[in-house]
């Protein structure tokens, strides 16, 4: 499975620039957290991906979802299918570039759930993580790392109080989670619906340029 991206990149590349991937929620597309490249790092490269899978209204996901049952709202196998995409392609991302450095990621609902998978199933490829309005589904969380592994991982979690696609006590769930891991987090709480408000988005911005 080859994915589809965008890049942004820096003037100069070095074998020490930062990399940034992005992984978009159910429905959306990898023009949707690209837009918030304008306030990254500039001399990052940055990388969107587009999901596997078509959706309704010319949406693509990363897995199926029943919404009507609360357990097929995850379909492991092609969960597990789209990080092994997802990984694949950010080594020959980094081949390409000649990068030898760790990589950034973030991850928006669905591509949030993934994200939760993959910095802690394999932590020596990331640093900064973003895991917004998503939560750690135990189904894909099989292999993850101990504490020793994931020590120098860096987690900024957010939620909206209204969110009614994933519940708010599904993102509490992070905390919890990642506390018994001895992960380094900082999870916030925002007044908005499944999605990233003006605060959440100024946040998440100073979270990775700081």
């Amino acid at each position: 499975m080859d994915l589809q991206f965008i890049v942004r990149e820096p003037e100069n590349i070095t074998q020490n620039t930062q990399l940034l991937v992005m992984i978009h929620g159910y429905g959306s597309n990898e023009e949707d957290l690209f837009s918030f490249r304008h306030d990254l790092p500039e001399d990052w490269i940055i990388v969107s991906y587009r999901a596997p899978k078509m959706t309704d209204y010319n949406g693509f996901s990363w897995y199926d979802i029943d919404f009507n049952d609360a357990e097929k709202f995850i379909d492991v196998e092609q969960a597990v299918d789209s990080m092994k995409a997802i990984m694949k392609s950010i080594d020959n991302i980094k081949h390409h570039y000649q990068l030898e450095g760790k990589t950034n990621m973030m991850g928006f609902s669905q591509g949030g759930i993934l994200t939760y998978a993959m910095t802690l199933t394999y932590p020596e490829y990331f640093q900064k993580i973003a895991c917004l309005s998503a939560y750690p589904e135990p189904k894909i969380l099989k292999n993850i790392k101990g504490k020793k592994e994931i020590q120098h991982l860096r987690f900024f979690i957010s939620h909206g109080t209204e969110d009614a696609v994933i519940p708010l006590e599904w993102g509490r769930k992070a905390a919890d989670f990642l506390y018994e891991l001895g992960a380094f987090f900082t999870f916030r709480e925002y007044m908005n619906g499944h999605g990233v408000n003006q605060k959440n988005y100024m946040d998440l911005i100073k979270f990775f340029t700081s």
